[in-house]
C-alpha cells in the first residue's frame, strides 16, 4: 500500500494525533486542498541528509527549521513534525501531538505493514534478552527451515543466518519497520526482537502488537535524567509490552509478579510462565515451562512443559540463568507453534554461542580463569558471582572484577555493581566504558567510592587494554590460587563509545586470548 500525503494525514487524524496541515498560506484538516495530496512518497526519513525527491520527513527530537537549510532543492515532498516549519521549506507539513508516534505508524504504512506477515516476538526483562532472543530464534529457525529473522542489542539478522551489528537494542520505528521490510522480502516468517524500557519510554514499537512477549525479569536499572527517572517508570515503561501482545510468557519468580498478572488479566491476554527448579523438578514456584538440573554438577538440565519431558539440553553457553533463558525460549518458541515434539527444533538452541556472553578462557601460564561477559547490572553481576561460586567455589578462588560503568546515564548501575560484588570478591579494577561526555576517571573514581568492605583492594585504571593486562598480571602473581578475572561490560565490542564517538578497541576476548597466548581462542 503506497503511503500518500492524505492516506498520511487519515492515518494520523484516526489516532488523535494529526492538529492540521500547512502549505504555505493554507491551513487546513483536509489534505485534498494541498497540491499532489494523492502523490506517493518515495520515502521516508528522519535524517535531512537523505532527503530526495519526493521524500517524506519526520522531524523528530530537538529539530530545528536551520536543519532545513536548502532542503527545497532535494525535493522534500512534506515534512511531519510538532512545530510549523512553513518558514523554512515550501513543502507541506503534518503537524501533529507526537512525532515519534506518528512516525512509528507512518513508517508502518509505508513499508506495507510488514509485521502483518510476520509472528512478531518481543523479548523485554532487565537481564536474559540478548541470550533468550538467540535461543528462540534458534528453535524458530530450525523449526521453519530458516525464517526467522532477529533484532537484538547484539545483532541484527534479516536472512536467518547473515548477522550485523546493531546499533540500539530496539531499533527507530522506522528503521524497525524497514528492516522488516527486507525480512518479509527475504522470505522470514519470524521475527524475534528485544524490546528495551526505552522503545516504550520513546515510542520505537508504538502500534506495534505482538503475536508472542516474553517478560523474563524487573530488577532496578537505566535509573538517571536521561533515562528513567525512578524505578517505577522503569517497570511501567516495561509493563506497556503486555498491552501490546496477544500471549505474555513471563517468569514465574520475577519481582512483582502479581502486578504483571495483573496486567494480563486488565488486557486479557493469554499467559503462561516459566520457572527454574534449582534443586529437581518439584522444587520451585508452579510455571508451565520448568528447568530443572539433571546432576550434580548442573551441566545439563531437564526442561518440560505442562509435564511433558522434553528431554535433557546441554547448552553450549554456562550458567544456571542460561539455562533458565533456555526454559523462557521454549515456552516463547511453543507459544508462536513450535509443538512438544519437534524435538530437533527445541534442541537447536544448544548449539547457540554468543560472542562476548560467558566466554571462558584458561591461561596456561597460570592457575587463572578469566570470563568475559555483558554483566552490566546488580542483577547480572550476582548472577554471574553465582555462577562462578557454584563452579568453582571448591577451589577457593581468588576472583578480580574489571568492571566501568556507562557515561551520563544509568547512573544507579555504578554504585549497584560495586554492591553485588563487593562482599564476593577480593579485587576490583575500575576501568573505562562507554560515555558520552563523563572523563572515564571520574567514573572509575565515583564507583570505588562506593566500596564498603574494610580493606578491600581496588585499583583505577582508565586504560581498559591496560587494566585487563594488570588483572592478568596480578593473577601470574598470586599463582599459589586459583584466579577468577571477571571482564564485564563490552563483550566482544570492538569500539569504546567516548564523548559521543566510537574509538576502535581491540576487545576484551582479544585482549585475553592475547595475554594467554591462545592463537584459536578459548
Amino acid at each position: 500500500m503506497s503511503l500518500t500525503l492524505q492516506s498520511a494525514a487519515r492515518l494520523l487524524d484516526e489516532h488523535h494525533l494529526l492538529r492540521e496541515i500547512i502549505a504555505g498560506d493554507l491551513w487546513t484538516l483536509d489534505a485534498s486542498q494541498v497540491d499532489d495530496a494523492d502523490k506517493p512518497f518515495a520515502d521516508i526519513t528522519y535524517d535531512t541528509r537523505t532527503v530526495n525527491t519526493g521524500s517524506l520527513l519526520c522531524c523528530k527530537g530537538r529539530f530545528k527549521a536551520e536543519y532545513l537549510d536548502g532542503i527545497d532543492t532535494h525535493g522534500l515532498a512534506a515534512y511531519v513534525a510538532e512545530t510549523d516549519f512553513s518558514s523554512a521549506t515550501k513543502a507541506p507539513g503534518l503537524i501533529v501531538n507526537d512525532v515519534r508516534k506518528a512516525m512509528s505508524l507512518l513508517s508502518a504504512e509505508f513499508f506495507g505493514r510488514p509485521q502483518d506477515n510476520l509472528t512478531v516476538i518481543g523479548i523485554t526483562g532487565t537481564k536474559g534478552k540478548t541470550t533468550t532472543a538467540y535461543f528462540t530464534q534458534a528453535v524458530l529457525n530450525a523449526y521453519s527451515d530458516g525464517k526467522c529473522a532477529l533484532f537484538s542489542s547484539v545483532d541484527n539478522c534479516l536472512d536467518g543466518h547473515t548477522y550485523v551489528e546493531s546499533d540500539l537494542t530496539t531499533p527507530e520505528s522506522l528503521d524497525a519497520f524497514r528492516m522488516m521490510r527486507t525480512a518479509v522480502d527475504n522470505g522470514m516468517r519470524y521475527l524475534v526482537m528485544e524490546v528495551s524500557s526505552q522503545a516504550y519510554k520513546v515510542d520505537r514499537v508504538y502500534g506495534l502488537t505482538f503475536d508472542v512477549a516474553g517478560f523474563l525479569n524487573i530488577s532496578p536499572d537505566h535509573i538517571s535524567p536521561i533515562e528513567h527517572p525512578t524505578f517505577e517508570d522503569y517497570l511501567y515503561c516495561k509493563r506497556q509490552i503486555i498491552a501490546n501482545t496477544k500471549q505474555l510468557v513471563y517468569g514465574a519468580d520475577m519481582a512483582h509478579v502479581d502486578l504483571v498478572q495483573q496486567d494480563t488479566a486488565v488486557h486479557h491476554v493469554t499467559a503462561t510462565s516459566f520457572a527454574l527448579h534449582n534443586e529437581g523438578k518439584d522444587s520451585g514456584t508452579a510455571a508451565n515451562t520448568i528447568a530443572w538440573p539433571s546432576d550434580d554438577a548442573h551441566s545439563a538440565y531437564h526442561i518440560a512443559i505442562d509435564g511433558i519431558d522434553l528431554g535433557e539440553y546441554h547448552l553450549s553457553i554456562d550458567g544456571d540463568f542460561n539455562y533458565l533463558n533456555a526454559a523462557a525460549a521454549v515456552s516463547i518458541a511453543h507459544a508462536a507453534g513450535v509443538p512438544t515434539d519437534a524435538t530437533n527444533a527445541l534442541h537447536a538452541m544448544e548449539s547457540v554461542r554468543i560472542a562476548g556472553r560467558m566466554e571462558q578462557f584458561r591461561d596456561p601460564q597460570s592457575n587463572t580463569i578469566a570470563i568475559v561477559d555483558y554483566a552490566h547490572n546488580y542483577a547480572s553481576v550476582t548472577a554471574l558471582l553465582d555462577f562462578v561460586y557454584e563452579r568453582y567455589g571448591a577451589h577457593n578462588p581468588r576472583i578480580t572484577l574489571i568492571t566501568g560503568s556507562a557515561g551520563n546515564k544509568a547512573y544507579d548501575r555504578r554504585k549497584e555493581i560495586v554492591k553485588a560484588a563487593e562482599k564476593r570478591i577480593h579485587n576490583f579494577i575500575f576501568t573505562a566504558e562507554d560515555t558520552d561526555t563523563e572523563p572515564f576517571i571520574d567514573i572509575c573514581m565515583e564507583m570505588q567510592s562506593y566500596i564498603t568492605v574494610p580493606n578491600m583492594t581496588s585499583t583505577v585504571i582508565s586504560d581498559r587494554p591496560t587494566a585487563i593486562m594488570n588483572a592478568v598480571y596480578d593473577a601470574r602473581a598470586h599463582a599459589d590460587r586459583f584466579n577468577v578475572l571477571l571482564i564485564i561490560g563490552k563483550g566482544n565490542e570492538r569500539w569504546i563509545k567516548d564523548h559521543n564517538k566510537h574509538v576502535p578497541f581491540e576487545g576484551d576476548d582479544h585482549i585475553v586470548e592475547r595475554m594467554f597466548n591462545l592463537s584459536n581462542g578459548n
